[in-house]
Order: C-alpha cells, then structure tokens, then sequence
C-alpha cells in the first residue's frame, strides 16, 4: 500500500514505514517530555513557562495527530496481533505506551499526574483521547475495540459462581440481588447521593455482567438505595450523576470513568455481553430488557442512564436534570440519545439551558414511562418485570436498538467524544467550576 492510498478519510502508508514513523513520533515525545521536566510543576509556573509547556504539549500533539492518522490500523492490529487478542480501553492504552512510546504520554508522566490534583495536572489525558478518537474513528479498530468492551470483566466472570449459587453479591458502592426472574442493582453509595467514581463505574459493570451472565436473570433492574445524607436522610436517591469532589481531585479517569462508563456497562445495557453460549449461532450477544426505578431524581450521569433502560418508571415527584453544560463537561452519551427521546428542541433546553424536567410534568412523559406515588414504586417495578419477562420482548428490544443505534454510528459518535470530553476535563471554565464546589461554594 503507498502512502497515497486513502481509505475511510484516512491516508495510509506502508507497513515498513511504520518504524520509522515510529522512531520519528519518540524524538518529538522526548523532546516534549525533555521540556515538561525541565520546567516546576505546572501549579508553579508563571506565565512565561505556562506558555513554554503549551508550546511543547501542542507540537507533540500535531506530531501525534499526523502519526495516528496514518497509522493508528497498524498500531492496533499490533496491539492486537491482528484482532487475535481483545483489550480493554485501559489495556490497550498501556500496551500502546509500551509497545508504541511516543504515541501517548510516558507510564512516569501518567504516574506523576495522578499525585496532582486536576487543577494541577499537565492534562494528558488530551493525549488519550486523541488517541483513542482515531482508534474509534477507524471502522476496523473502533468495531473491534468496541466489540471487545462487550466481553465480561474479568472480576464478574470470578464472581459469577458466588452469585449463582446466593443469589447475593455485595460490591463497594452496589448490590446486586436475585428475586424470582429479577436482578435488582442497587446503588448504594448512601454518603453521596449516588456519585458516581471510577470505583462505582468498576462495581456496576461488575453487576451488570453478572446479570446478563446468570440464566436464571431474566429482566435487570436499576435502582437508588437509602442515603444517610443529611439532607435526604432515608430517602432513596437514583443518582446525582459524576462525582465532582472526585473530579477536582484529579481522581476521576478519563479512561477508566468517562470512556469505560460509556463503552461498558451502559453500551452493555443496551447490547448486551458477548460470550460464548449455547445460541451464539444465533446472536452473539446475550442481551437482557432492564427495567429502572427513579426516587427523588437524576441528575448528570443518572439522567444519563435513564436513556437506555426499555422502561422506566419514577416517583412523582422525582425529577431529570442533565447540567453538564453548566459544569462544562459534555453529558456522555446524552447528546446522542435525548433528542430521539424528547426532540431537538427538548434536548436543547435539557443541556445547554439546564432545564429540568419533572415526572409530573407533561414532556415527564416523554422522559418515564410511568409516574406513580413515590410509595407504588415497588409495585410498579414488580408490574414492569412480569411483563418485561418475555423472550418476544428480547428479540423486539434487540430491533429497537439496531434501529435506533446502530454499531456504527455510536462508534462514530464515541469517537469524536473521546477528544472533545478530554479536552473538556482541563479547560479553565471546568477547573474553575469544579474548585468551587469542592471547596463548597457550590451545590450540586
């Protein structure tokens, strides 16, 4: 192939020039990294040597951008010994560090940046997500890394015969119990309204694999369980989305939160695991319908969720609240699913004005399935599994979402987002934002 075959947008060249690209990217990284290190720590720059580090961050950047669009198939089908091997996001970030060093940041770079907090930090995260944009925005590498965040996680597939065999599994900040065909996922991070972290990100894929792993789980239910937070002591809480004291810590991943959150556990609510079972023949994933119960509300991350679920049912008085675009983030996948939910106009309202909608409300409606008194909640999701315990209603929601998402277009839409969140996470606007409320000038 020569470098002036186009493919897909892309231009490629040959494979023996891949080393030497290679070589070429490393001098550009060192000479970045050379600079970085040479300068004190970004929180202790003044404004000459801030504008030396951004000079230095950018040029690699460009350099990296150049490389990736010719190369990125290459890179992974290395990574991958040709799509033999499935890795994860955060496997195949690393093995790319290792395997590729130029392409993203150094193992000591990304070491030192979690001792910073996110105001602090050099941001290169931006690097991750450039990379995994072009990663994504390739059809063969992007359906094949998307293919491979479908599989189950390692820790559910340890703890799938515990919960065969109980019925039972309690996670850091989930429990996941087994009632008649039912799965009942409770958050259950009572001290923060259910915000969410990358440990709470790591449980609830956990319980949805092991939901959709177990035969005897017919339908899988979502729900909030008791705070002991002070203001909404002994109330069930659905969630109160990305937890943004994490985030200002610099304790939210943009891998292991953002990118896995999406790619993971929601994509596998609505395509299911893929495994090897007795109807592979069939489709090779085994998919579920999940059915959601809101108390009091959700907002961010929780609203988020609610755009997947083939039913869901909230009190009356909860409310839906996506304010990514006042803390300056973009609401994961919202963007994408909401309009299909509520209208162009609706889901402009909902993220760039900070609308809220209530249950009661008549576009509630558009939101819920059902709205009920807070005290039938329990009721109404025993009525919504039996009736979701159906394997027409499998087949039909499988359609739905073929029709409504398909593959390739949430692959497309992933792609552009792993950049543009990346670049999101350390812009001033957030930073600022994210500092007040942690420091408590500002509520959620």
């Amino acid at each position: 192939m020569t470098s002036d075959t186009i493919l897909d947008g892309r231009p490629r060249t040959g494979a023996g020039d891949l080393d030497a690209a290679v070589r070429a990217l490393t001098g550009h990284a060192a000479r970045a990294e050379e600079q970085l290190a040479s300068l004190p720590e970004p929180v202790e720059r003044d404004p000459e040597q801030q504008e030396r580090a951004a000079r230095a961050k950018l040029a690699v950047r460009q350099a990296r951008h150049t490389f990736l669009r010719r190369h990125v198939e290459a890179v992974y089908d290395d990574l991958t010994e040709g799509g033999a091997i499935r890795l994860r996001l955060h496997e195949l970030v690393r093995a790319a560090e290792v395997r590729f060093p130029g392409v993203l940041p150094s193992a000591d770079q990304m070491t030192a940046e979690l001792n910073r907090i996110q105001a602090h930090k050099e941001g290169l995260e931006i690097d991750q997500g450039l990379f995994l944009r072009e990663v994504l925005g390739s059809v063969s590498a992007g359906t094949h890394l998307m293919d491979s965040m479908l599989r189950p996680t390692e820790r559910a597939l340890r703890l799938l015969p515990e919960f065969q065999r109980t019925g039972s599994i309690t996670l850091h900040s989930v429990r996941l119990e087994r009632t008649g065909p039912a799965a009942e996922l409770t958050l259950c991070r009572d001290d923060c309204l259910n915000a969410e972290d990358n440990q709470q990100v790591e449980d609830v894929e956990t319980a949805v694999d092991l939901a959709l792993l177990d035969p005897a789980v017919r339908v899988g239910v979502f729900r909030g369980g008791p705070m002991s937070h002070p203001r909404y002591a002994g109330r069930r809480v659905f969630s109160a989305g990305i937890n943004l004291k994490r985030l200002h810590a610099g304790q939210i991943s943009f891998v292991d939160f953002l990118m896995r959150r999406e790619m993971g556990y929601i994509n596998k609510l609505v395509r299911g695991i893929v495994v090897p079972h007795d109807a592979s023949w069939r489709s090779l994933a085994i998919e579920k319908p999940w059915l959601a119960g809101v108390d009091t509300f959700a907002i961010g991350g929780g609203a988020q969720l609610l755009l997947v679920f083939d039913r869901v049912v909230a009190g009356a008085d909860a409310f839906f609240s996506l304010p990514a675009a006042q803390e300056g983030i973009v609401p994961g996948a919202s963007n994408f699913r909401l309009a299909r939910a509520i209208g162009s106009r609706g889901a402009r309202q909902i993220v760039l004005w900070g609308r809220k909608v209530w249950a009661n409300e008549p576009d509630g409606g558009l939101l819920f399935d059902e709205v009920v008194d807070p005290v039938e909640l329990d009721s109404a999701l025993r009525n919504g599994i039996d009736r979701l315990d159906n394997t027409a209603i499998v087949t039909n929601r499988r359609m739905l979402n073929l029709a409504e998402e398909p593959p390739d277009t949430f692959r497309a839409y992933m792609a552009e987002f792993a950049l543009q969140q990346a670049l999101r996470l350390y812009s001033e606007d957030v930073l600022g934002k994210v500092g007040k409320f942690a420091a408590g000038a500002v509520a959620k």
